[in-house]
């Protein structure tokens, strides 16, 4: 399959995914995930049942945009590029997560104009604020594996970890800035503030054992 190909076949798959991802939020905001069939929201996207289940495991998992098949490889491929060749951790590690967590919202259809059914569907089945948590946490542990091979650090490795931890607790709260209002700038510019805060924070404080002595 040539490039232009592949690309076309990502831009219908991405099409079709928020499709998808709208009508099964407006649909839950509306009705509640028992309120209508999986039919009835195929429908409402013009694609069939099988195409459906081609991207999506449930209701539940459209409405909360995790397609079965992954839709952030590219940008993730970026991200793992983007390390340094010397040794210690790549300055820009913290920015790139952002990034990555920008494009991947990207995919999702998740900005301030479109996400306003998402938090009425999750009003309407509280349920689904407990698979948000729990998404969180494996995307967090998934980061951190790709900032292990992005860095060329050892499984296991706590900065990974850490990074990871930090850079998701900065991204929910410059998301939320972001979503919140129309005139706080672009989601980067948003976590850079917010990153900057953290370097200056961090770098104030004297490690435990120091301030013991």
């Amino acid at each position: 399959m040539t490039d232009s190909a592949d690309g076309l076949r990502e831009r219908r798959r991405a099409e079709t995914t928020r499709a998808l991802i709208r009508a099964a939020r407006r649909f839950t905001a509306e009705h509640g995930l028992a309120g209508f069939t999986v039919e009835e929201l195929c429908a409402e996207a013009d694609v069939s049942r099988r195409t459906f289940f081609n991207y999506f495991a449930s209701k539940d998992d459209a409405v909360l945009g995790v397609p079965i098949e992954r839709a952030d490889a590219a940008a993730v491929a970026r991200f793992v590029a983007g390390g340094s060749d010397g040794p210690g951790l790549s300055a820009n590690l913290l920015t790139d997560l952002a990034v990555l967590a920008e494009e991947r919202w990207r995919a999702l259809d998740i900005a301030p104009d479109t996400v306003h059914d998402l938090f009425r569907a999750v009003e309407k089945e509280p349920r689904l604020l407990g698979r948000m948590l729990e998404l969180g946490a494996d995307g967090e542990r998934y980061d951190a594996q790709l900032i292990e091979q992005r860095e060329r650090l050892q499984p296991g490795d706590l900065r990974a970890e850490v990074a990871a931890q930090i850079v998701g607790a900065v991204v929910r709260s410059a998301a939320g800035e972001f979503l919140g209002t129309d005139d706080a700038g672009s989601f980067i510019k948003i976590f850079e503030r917010r990153i900057g805060a953290a370097r200056d924070l961090f770098s104030t404080q004297t490690a435990l054992t120091s301030s013991r002595r």
